[in-house]
C-alpha cells in the first residue's frame, strides 16, 4: 500500500498544511489558495499538547496504540508519562505505514472521543 502524504512537505500555518514535496525550495504553498509562508512564519514544531493530562487511549485488539494517549491538539498519539503526554513534535503524518494503518483502524473503531 502506498503512503503518498508521507512524501509532503510537513510545514503549517494556521490550519494551512504546505501542499509541496517534502524538502522542496522557496516559500511554503497550501494548493489551490493564495497561502504562502516562509518557514519563520511556519507554526512551532513542537505541540502545545506535551504536558497536559491524558490517560492511555482505548487500545485495539492488535494493542494498537501501545498505551499512548491521544492528543487533543494535534490528534497525534503520545507517550504518556505520570498522567501527562510527554513532549512532543506536532503530528504532521507519519512515514511508517504500519502507524497510518493502525491510526486509521483506531479512528474507525473508537472515533474520535
Amino acid at each position: 500500500m502506498s503512503y503518498p502524504t508521507a512524501l509532503w512537505c510537513r510545514s503549517r500555518r494556521g490550519s494551512a498544511l504546505c501542499t509541496r514535496p517534502r524538502g522542496h525550495p522557496g516559500l511554503h504553498n497550501r494548493l489551490g489558495t493564495s497561502q504562502m509562508w516562509s518557514e519563520a512564519q511556519a507554526d512551532p514544531g513542537v505541540c502545545p499538547g506535551g504536558g497536559r493530562p491524558a490517560q492511555p487511549a482505548p487500545q485495539l485488539p492488535d494493542g494498537f496504540p501501545g498505551g499512548r494517549g491521544l492528543c487533543a491538539v494535534c490528534s497525534g498519539f503520545v507517550n504518556v508519562d505520570g498522567g501527562v503526554l510527554d513532549r512532543h513534535d506536532a503530528f504532521r503524518g507519519t512515514d511508517d505505514p504500519g502507524e497510518a494503518e493502525g491510526r486509521a483502524r483506531w479512528f474507525n473503531t473508537v472515533g474520535w472521543n
